[in-house]
């Protein structure tokens, strides 16, 4: 027998009917590779914030987390997450754009741009134009960077896609640091951080994207074979990689549901509109740009309210150890401002409890956040968080 990866082990059970009562050895000896995806994502690999000033994001970043930069594109700025490859890109926003989480990005197996491009066309993305400043929904676009921005002599190209709600993100080989060289992998000048930090972020953890398609759900499910790894009410966490890293979605995401339900119900605090918040609407900008990587995150997620574009609420990372009170009182120390509710005007920290009917613990598994300077929201978790059950988020039994 050939044993299953936890991943494979979900893929498994997510196509058995939920009438069906499979034997436990049975699962075992059932093989995937005939329902492979075209792409097999390790993890997600970067975060992309669009800020107003990139120097003050640099100073609050490394002040709290200590991050060395590991790259530069032209003006944007590469923070290290944790041991590296993974990144927290700071790029400059143009004018009259507005701050956001700019994109997010997928660590791919095998992974070859024009290979790539060839799947994708074959699953209906097609190549923007040349002269595009961004992919729109179901497009592709790559950027040639040369050495001004932190590519090779010759070119080193990076690959953007936009989903069907227009989020965009980046697909590239496991060791694209944001460098040089064919893959991107070469970044031989790492900068220490002036400063220690108040705590180190280890990995990356999540994404929760508002979705404005419905077909968004079914797309990340045709080209990566997506599976549930654990239920927020009705809305899926959708496992990335054989860790615990994971995308929710919100908002008209498609895709099935636990119990039917509408999506939506999880993964996205509510509150007042966001000030500055993730992908307010703003001048496009090009993946192109000095160190762009994506497009402006469209409107921010949340219940209530008018429709909203798509785009992503917030990111999350995680670190060792994970306490929220001590982390709290940190954030404090440093000079944010603890607040009850849920609203997102720049550099406020809050706890929002999720409770056992949204998949929480007795009590409510604690889930902290925090705004930076232009008011983007970051979720800290332990590493061990995989959006599930227990005070750590870290239950997610096979489903």
């Amino acid at each position: 027998m050939i044993p299953l990866s936890r991943r494979a082990f979900l893929a498994t059970v997510a196509s058995v009917p939920a009438v069906a009562v499979v034997p436990r050895a049975a699962f075992s000896a059932i093989q995937t590779q005939g329902t492979a995806a075209p792409f097999h994502a390790l993890g997600l690999s970067q975060i992309t914030l669009t800020v107003s000033d990139v120097k003050r994001s640099i100073d609050f970043y490394q002040g709290l987390f200590g991050m060395p930069i590991q790259a530069r594109q032209g003006s944007t700025v590469f923070l290290r997450i944790g041991a590296g490859p993974k990144f927290l890109a700071l790029r400059q926003a143009a004018a009259g754009e507005r701050p956001s989480i700019s994109a997010l990005g997928f660590a791919v197996e095998k992974f070859d741009v024009t290979s790539a491009l060839r799947t994708l066309a074959a699953h209906g993305v097609m190549p923007a134009e040349a002269s595009a400043a961004k992919p729109g929904p179901l497009q592709s676009l790559v950027v040639t960077r040369k050495a001004d921005l932190g590519g090779s002599p010759d070119g080193t190209r990076d690959l953007f896609v936009a989903d069907p709600s227009g989020v965009v993100f980046q697909i590239h080989d496991p060791s694209y640091c944001g460098g040089t060289g064919a893959l991107g992998n070469t970044c031989p000048q790492v900068e220490a951080s002036p400063k220690k930090g108040l705590m180190a972020m280890k990995d990356m953890s999540h994404f929760t994207v508002n979705a404005s398609s419905p077909q968004t759900v079914p797309f990340y499910q045709e080209l990566f074979g997506f599976t549930p790894q654990a239920y927020q009410a009705a809305t899926p966490a959708w496992g990335v990689g054989d860790g615990v890293h994971f995308l929710m979605f919100t908002g008209n995401a498609g895709g099935p549901t636990r119990g039917g339900g509408a999506p939506g119900g999880a993964g996205a605090p509510g509150g007042a509109p966001r000030a500055g918040g993730p992908g307010a609407p703003g001048a496009p900008a090009a993946p192109g740009a000095p160190g762009a990587a994506g497009a402006p995150g469209g409107a921010p997620g949340g219940r209530g309210g008018a429709p909203r574009a798509g785009g992503i609420d917030h990111a999350c990372m995680a670190m060792d150890d994970f306490d929220p009170a001590k982390v709290t009182q940190l954030l404090v120390d440093y000079g944010l401002k603890k607040q009850e509710g849920q609203g997102r005007e720049p550099l406020v920290t809050y706890i929002s409890l999720r409770m056992p009917n949204r998949g929480g613990a007795e009590g409510g598994t604690p889930e902290l956040y925090l705004t930076d300077p232009d008011g983007l929201a970051v979720q800290l978790q332990d590493v061990k968080y995989c959006g599930g059950g227990g005070f750590l988020g870290e239950i997610c039994s096979p489903l």
